[in-house]
């Protein structure tokens, strides 16, 4: 079988991956994912088409992210990755001003495989990254989205690190000490 959306990237003239990040982002923002319905005991568990629609094109995005951060230039993909992380922590902080749950809502929802994301956005982030820049930001995303792993994605980005990020990474707490901090 041979997936079209992987030739697509490749393909020269096609849209970037930033700007197809850049319009589900905007799309996102204006409520294009917006669907609702009567919630009752029956169907509270449901999610509404424009949610499914919403989490299947992050889903390829953030596997689109992954992808990419492999072959380089970096900068738009970390670009790329912090725009849906925003989506993310804007989820968590008001759930329904992106899409709608029916029951409680957050970006827990969404499935992002943090083991595959983090690894790749942190490659991403390393590159041209200064120190302090590089070690608040990588805080940041295990505190969001994974600080039940956090151990083993500080590791992660201590391998990924240039020598000045890793000794900025020293200061960071190596196990889960706080919630998490929403920004």
């Amino acid at each position: 079988m041979v997936r079209l959306d992987v030739l697509a990237e490749g393909k020269r003239g096609g849209t970037s991956l930033l700007d197809e990040v850049r319009t589900f982002h905007d799309a996102c923002l204006r409520g294009d994912y917006y669907d609702s319905f009567d919630v009752n005991s029956k169907n509270y568990m449901d999610t509404s088409k424009g949610t499914d629609a919403f989490m299947a094109e992050f889903e390829g995005l953030i596997e689109k992210c992954i992808r990419a951060s492999a072959k380089g230039p970096l900068s738009p993909v970390r670009e790329a990755f912090e725009l849906l992380f925003a989506l993310l922590r804007r989820l968590d902080r008001d759930p329904d001003s992106v899409v709608f749950f029916a029951d409680e809502g957050g970006s827990w929802q969404v499935g992002v495989d943090w083991r595959a994301a983090l690894p790749a956005y942190f490659r991403c982030l390393a590159d041209a990254t200064p120190a302090e820049h590089f070690a608040r930001e990588v805080d940041r995303a295990i505190a969001d989205f994974a600080d039940y792993d956090r151990p083993k994605h500080l590791a992660t980005a201590r391998r990924v690190a240039h020598a000045d990020q890793r000794v900025a990474l020293q200061s960071l707490p190596a196990r889960e000490q706080r919630r998490s901090r929403r920004a």
